[in-house]
């Protein structure tokens, strides 16, 4: 006998017409596919109802979904295919709501340039986090948005008035190639190690106004060696790839925090390259750290890679293939 969980119940819902409900799915089809790989369910759609099969509990969180949607979208919410995929993610980990909450999340933007906006649950916690607390670490796998949003945030800080300064750093570790054999002085060797801050700026803000708060003094990149003997006050300060501190490197960061300073640390645990066996500054404070008053941890996985879609998939061929478990076989194209 079935037990209640694992018996089936349809269900059908109905709406006012073929285009509301299309409109609750951003008129994408492939998006019922992701709703039926994540619940287990087939879905069937027709004029203006939609009917689930499926064991009960994952009915109930379909219709949880769209529900939600519904909700959002009779309050002037447009749906769009991140904020269907947010739905899902938000309702398959136990969770509720939150819809409005994205879509109120919306940081700079201009004629020509988009808002900056989170795309899943975790993002959107990482954002709430960089409201409502001092030091805040994002850790995670590459294309989870960890730097991307945290400048975004120091961006919209800055343009606010809420500090007077945003300070980008990051250490200059070598990963393959020495320093001294990089053509130019020290500012062009240093230069490529600061590139992917720079490319991020100027993806968020017009040209003429990156460099204007560039010659100012009120955007600041440089190598974390830089932050030595400095105290930032009013300042937004973010230490992109963390894993590559020492424990003496991430302290010297951690205490240069001054009057209305606040800080995001964003690294990958699993992309340390240290040399002889260091241990990841990042590491250490994962591990000393938490439970620290106005210190938060926001963790990714890789249900926040919002990069091409088989970034997912490698990530997760690495993670097996480093806890021991066997990928392809030998051979297989």
């Amino acid at each position: 006998m079935e037990s209640q969980s694992e018996s089936t119940e349809p269900a059908t819902l109905e709406f006012e017409s073929p285009h509301f409900l299309q409109s609750l799915f951003a008129n994408d089809f492939s998006l019922l596919k992701v709703l039926e790989s994540a619940f287990a369910l087939k879905v069937t759609t027709r004029d203006g109802w939609m009917k689930f099969d499926g064991k009960q509990e994952d009915v109930a969180r379909a219709k949880q979904v769209f529900r939600e949607l519904e909700s959002a979208r009779r309050k002037g919410a447009e749906i769009s295919k991140h904020v269907f995929q947010f739905a899902v993610e938000t309702v398959s980990r136990g969770g509720e709501g939150g819809i409005v909450d994205l879509m109120s999340c919306r940081m700079l933007g201009s004629a020509t340039k988009p808002p900056v906006v989170p795309k899943t649950a975790g993002q959107l916690a990482y954002v709430q986090s960089m409201d409502r607390q001092d030091v805040v670490f994002g850790v995670g796998p590459a294309g989870t948005g960890k730097t991307y949003l945290a400048m975004a945030k120091a961006l919209q800080s800055l343009e606010d008035g809420a500090v007077n300064r945003l300070v980008l750093t990051r250490p200059a570790v070598e990963a393959g190639e020495a320093l001294g054999f990089l053509p130019g002085d020290m500012k062009e060797k240093i230069f490529p190690y600061l590139r992917p801050l720079y490319d991020a700026l100027y993806d968020m803000l017009e040209p003429q106004l990156v460099e204007k708060y560039i010659d100012r003094g009120m955007i600041e990149i440089a190598p974390l060696a830089y932050m030595r003997g400095r105290t930032l006050n009013r300042a937004f300060i973010i230490l992109d790839e963390a894993q590559n501190t020492t424990g003496e490197q991430m302290l010297m960061f951690l205490t240069r925090l001054g009057i209305d300073a606040r800080c995001v640390i964003t690294g990958d645990p699993s992309q340390v390259d240290l040399k002889n066996s260091v241990e990841s500054g990042l590491r250490e404070a994962m591990r000393v750290l938490r439970g620290t008053e106005g210190v938060d941890f926001v963790e990714f996985g890789r249900r926040d890679v919002v990069r091409h879609p088989v970034v997912q998939n490698i990530i997760d061929a690495y993670n097996q293939g480093r806890n021991g478990k066997n990928g392809p076989s030998e051979g297989a194209s």
